[in-house]
């Protein structure tokens, strides 16, 4: 019979960050997000980095665009990393790349590469708000929905199903509005996206 430690060990929920990082940079002439550099380094080790002092293990990257140079230039060791074949179809199907390789995690947090300003504390907020395995919650600024989001293992089917084109969980969320926690990110964090030129004067 195991012990008590034991059994608290392994009934420990592992909730699992998924960085999606495949994104091509369209709008900033082609120059891959995860390649961005901020404080010095790559964009995505910045966000690798957010989820593991947010409290996520293992960490898993999605990426997409110039992925064998960023395999190269980024620091990535210890994550789980994928590349997405199909990221020009939009986040939707680096999202389904991303929960088909979570393998038994009870939860997955989902972060963006191009939102800097989303840091560990954010993180460490929506994941303390697991509480199940059909656990739904997000940030939220101002009462307003955003980034990072969790999603409980059993919900994965469904969010897969539809998460499509550039919208990723969007549809799945709007249906799912009643059953999200939010929890307010506001005083911690900021949402913005790095998307166009003028969007790169957030980076330092």
């Amino acid at each position: 019979m195991p012990s008590p430690r034991n059994l608290a060990t392994r009934q420990k929920p592992v909730v699992a960050g998924l960085l999606l990082a495949a994104g091509g940079g369209r709008r900033l002439g082609g120059r891959p997000k995860a390649l961005l550099e901020h404080h010095g380094r790559p964009l995505v080790e910045h966000a690798v980095r957010t989820l593991r002092e947010g409290g996520c293990d293992p960490v898993h990257v999605v990426l997409g665009a110039a992925a064998d140079r960023v395999r190269e230039e980024a620091e990535l060791s210890g994550c789980m990393v994928r590349d997405n074949p199909e990221w020009e179809e939009g986040m939707g199907s680096s999202l389904r790349v991303g929960l088909a390789s979570l393998g038994s995690a009870d939860a997955a947090l989902v972060l963006l590469v191009d939102q800097p300003g989303i840091g560990a504390e954010a993180v460490a907020r929506v994941r303390a708000a697991y509480r199940s395995r059909s656990s739904l919650a997000a940030a939220a600024f101002g009462g307003r929905r955003g980034h990072p989001v969790l999603f409980g293992a059993d919900r994965w089917a469904d969010v897969s199903a539809t998460a499509t084109g550039d919208r990723g969980a969007r549809a799945y969320l709007k249906a799912h509005a009643d059953a999200i926690t939010l929890v307010e990110c506001g005083d911690v964090a900021e949402e913005y996206d790095i998307d166009t030129p003028d969007d790169l004067r957030h980076l330092r």
